[in-house]
């Protein structure tokens, strides 16, 4: 029995620790900003991680505020980060993504929310060796999230250089083209040009 407690402990953990660091995607107009909050116990720790995946040069505002408002982290024309801290208090904490800057261009952002677990109570002795496991899993639990939110942004990241790299492309054949139709265009101009011209002297 006590092993099946221990097994359900570490399944009930890696659930909560993956149902709770999913990825977001929203869409910041122009002139606007996009807020959300997380009701956290005071110690808890909390993890913002963000990307601008399109729009204008790929960079956004970030500001985080505590319960009582007051402004807890602040960052300007980020294209991505990561901000982690511990709750000084008890309530919500906001975060909020400001587009301000922009006149006319959306900005697209993926970010995901981490909320770790308040610190516990110290317990009695007989349970040391579970709340040392249950850490343990944490922790295992935390670099799991770290390497799949990695993931995530390296994926992200992959998709917005494929799409650099597929307009330039597309630039470049257009440009391309046009300088084909022009030297196209100079050539029978010039011998048109040459043909008048001997025309011309043989009448003469």
């Amino acid at each position: 029995m006590k092993g099946l407690g221990s097994v359900g402990l570490i399944l009930v953990i890696l659930f909560s620790v993956f149902r709770s660091s999913l990825p977001y995607f929203i869409n910041v107009d122009a002139h606007a900003e996009e807020c959300f909050f997380d009701r956290v116990q005071n110690g808890t720790k909390l993890g913002l991680t963000f990307e601008v995946i399109e729009g204008g040069f790929l960079d956004i505002d970030v500001r985080v505020t505590g319960p009582d408002g007051e402004e807890v982290i602040s960052r300007e024309r980020e294209s991505n980060g990561k901000i982690t801290f511990a709750a000084a208090k008890t309530g919500a904490y906001t975060y909020c993504f400001s587009n301000k800057m922009s006149t006319m261009t959306p900005k697209g952002v993926m970010f995901s929310m981490d909320v770790g677990e308040p610190q516990p109570a110290a317990g009695a002795d007989g349970d040391a060796h579970p709340n040392k496991l249950a850490d343990m899993i944490k922790e295992l639990s935390t670099a799991l999230v770290g390497v799949k939110h990695e993931q995530e942004y390296m994926e992200v990241r992959d998709k917005i250089h494929r799409k650099i790299n597929e307009s330039t492309n597309s630039r470049v054949v257009m440009w391309s083209f046009f300088e084909a139709v022009v030297l196209v265009a100079m050539t029978v101009g010039q011998v048109y040009y040459l043909k008048r011209f001997f025309e011309v002297r043989r009448v003469v």
